[in-house]
């Protein structure tokens, strides 16, 4: 998938996951910025930060926030100090971030947990990969489904599985 330079940010508690999920962009046919962290309270301590940054920013073409908001985040449901679910609520209320597309990773099948992911505001669930290929995959289907279609007014939801 070839496509503008993506600043993509990854929540993720599992040190491991993560690793993969960088290994699985890079051997992507995409351009992009990883930045990661380890649990909620980091996700949205980050996010906060991001806008706080880029108020004001509109029309200064030499401003450059030290942390920019991101294209899409990949936002895992179980993680410590605050979960996937929580934070993406948040998010979703948030007048700065609402737009922003986040797509939820997890290893649940429950559709009562998907349905709910859907109702807060998720347009993407991905059922957690055990491969590595697999996960390269479902990264290249997600990419383009949440970084090309305009969430505001599109209210297709996806669940991909590898």
């Amino acid at each position: 998938m070839k496509s503008k330079n993506l600043n993509i940010l990854l929540a993720d508690d599992d040190h491991d996951d993560c690793m993969f999920f960088k290994q699985a962009l890079e051997e992507l046919d995409t351009t992009s910025n990883l930045t990661t962290v380890h649990d909620g309270e980091q996700l949205m301590d980050y996010l906060n930060s991001a806008v706080a940054e880029n108020v004001g920013a509109v029309g200064a073409e030499d401003f450059l926030p030290l942390q920019p908001l991101p294209d899409i985040i990949f936002l895992d449901i179980n993680m410590p100090r605050k979960n996937g679910i929580e934070c993406l609520a948040e998010i979703k209320r948030n007048e700065k971030l609402k737009l922003i597309p986040v797509v939820m990773f997890s290893t649940t099948n429950s559709w009562d947990t998907i349905n709910q992911l859907f109702k807060s505001g998720s347009n993407v669930y991905i059922h957690k990969p055990s491969d590595f290929t697999q996960l390269k995959q479902v990264i290249n289907h997600a990419l383009p489904i949440a970084s090309e279609n305009d969430f505001s007014k599109v209210k297709v939801k996806y669940v991909l599985n590898a």
